[in-house]
C-alpha cells in the first residue's frame, strides 16, 4: 500500500508540474501553442463549438471556455478524453504544436486516395470492357450463354471492388473525420491540369470511337447475309464499347484524382449533418432497387426473351442512378438555401 500512495503521490505531482508547464506560452518559442491554443486549434478543426464540445465532454460551456482562455485546467479523465476525440497524444496536446498534425499526411489519406481511385475507375472499366467483350466474342460466334456468363464474371468482380473500396472508404472517414489541408498550391495546380488532360484524352477517344463507328457501321450495313451483318454489327458494337470503357476509366479516375484535393469536400463528407446521412441513405436505397430492376430485366431480356442487347438494361440502370443522385443533391441545396 505504501508503494501504491507513493506513486500515487508521484503522478500527482507531475501532473501538477504539467499544469503549471502549460499553462501559459512556451516563452523559448513563441510560435508554440500552449494547450489553451491547442484546444481552441483542434476544435475549431473539427468545426464544432464550445457549447457541443462541453456536451460531449459532460461539462459547462464555461469550462470549456476558461480552458481556452487559459485560465483554468481539464482534469486528467478530460484529458483523455480530449485526445481520444481529436487523435493526438497527450504530450503533443500539453507541450507541443498541434499544427504539426495537420501540416504533412500523418494518416496516410493521399496513399489511400489514390489505391481507392484506381479501384474505383478500373471497377467502372471493367463493367463496359465485359459488355465489349460479350459482344466481341458474341460477333465472333461464341455461344450467347458463354458469352453471358464472360460478361457476369467481370461484373462479379467490379462490384466485388466496390464493396470492399466503399467499406474502407467509410472505415477511413471513421478513423479519420477531420484532416488538415496539407496539399500545397503547386500540387493542386499540377493535378488540375492533369484533370484537364485526361478529360480532352476521354473525350477525344469518345469522338474517334463515334467515327470510328460511323465509317465501319455503313460497310455493316451492306453485308448481303443477315446472320453475317448481324455478327458483324455485335462485334463492331464490342468494340466500340471496349474504346468507351478505357474513355470512361480515364475520365473517371481524373474526377476522382482531382476531388482527392478537396480536403474541405472529405471534411464534410466525413461528418455529415443529419439531413445529409439521411439523403445518402435514401439514395443507396433507391440505387439499389433501380439496379435489381435492371438485373431481372437483363434475366428475363436474356433468358426468356432472347433479346441480343440485353446488357442495356445496365446501362439504363446506371444513368437513373446518376439522375436520382443529382436530382436529390439538387434539392438539398435548394432546400437549405
Amino acid at each position: 500500500m505504501k508503494n501504491f500512495d507513493n506513486t500515487k503521490n508521484a503522478g500527482e505531482e507531475d501532473y501538477e508540474v504539467m499544469r503549471g508547464d502549460v499553462s501559459g506560452s512556451d516563452k523559448s518559442n513563441p510560435d508554440k501553442l500552449n494547450f489553451a491554443e491547442n484546444l481552441q486549434y483542434l476544435r475549431k478543426q473539427k468545426d464544432i463549438t464550445q457549447e457541443q464540445l462541453a456536451e460531449q465532454l459532460e461539462v459547462s460551456r464555461q469550462s470549456v471556455s476558461k480552458w481556452e482562455s487559459g485560465q483554468s485546467y481539464p482534469e486528467m479523465e478530460k484529458l483523455l478524453q480530449l485526445c481520444g476525440m481529436f487523435r493526438c497524444n497527450m504530450d503533443i496536446l500539453l507541450r507541443g504544436d498541434v499544427r504539426s498534425i495537420f501540416t504533412e499526411d500523418v494518416y496516410g489519406y493521399d496513399k489511400f486516395q489514390n489505391k481507392f481511385n484506381k479501384l474505383v475507375a478500373g471497377g467502372v472499366g471493367l463493367i463496359l470492357l465485359g459488355l465489349g467483350i460479350m459482344l466481341l466474342l458474341s460477333g465472333a460466334g461464341m455461344s450467347e450463354m458463354l458469352c453471358g456468363a464472360i460478361f457476369w464474371s467481370f461484373l462479379i468482380i467490379a462490384v466485388l471492388i466496390f464493396i470492399v473500396m466503399g467499406l474502407q472508404k467509410d472505415r477511413f472517414c471513421q478513423k479519420n473525420p477531420v484532416i488538415e489541408d496539407f496539399y500545397i498550391e503547386e500540387e493542386k495546380e499540377r493535378a488540375y491540369r492533369n484533370f484537364t488532360v485526361r478529360i480532352a484524352v476521354g473525350v477525344g477517344i469518345i469522338l474517334t470511337d463515334v467515327l470510328f463507328c460511323m465509317v465501319f457501321g455503313e460497310k455493316v450495313e451492306i453485308i448481303p447475309d443477315p446472320a453475317l451483318a448481324e455478327r458483324a454489327e455485335s462485334a463492331l458494337m464490342g468494340i466500340f464499347l471496349l474504346m468507351i470503357a478505357v474513355a470512361v476509366t480515364i475520365l473517371v479516375y481524373g474526377g476522382l484524382d482531382k476531388e482527392k484535393y478537396n480536403i474541405k469536400g472529405y471534411n464534410e463528407e466525413a461528418n455529415p449533418s443529419p439531413e445529409k446521412k439521411k439523403r445518402n441513405a435514401l439514395i443507396g436505397k433507391l440505387c439499389a432497387c433501380i439496379m435489381l430492376v435492371a438485373v431481372i430485366i437483363y434475366l428475363i431480356l436474356n433468358l426468356v426473351v432472347n433479346f441480343g442487347m440485353a446488357w442495356i438494361a445496365f446501362v439504363i440502370g446506371g444513368i437513373l442512378c446518376g439522375m436520382v443522385a443529382v436530382a436529390l443533391s439538387k434539392s438539398s441545396g435548394s432546400d437549405q438555401g
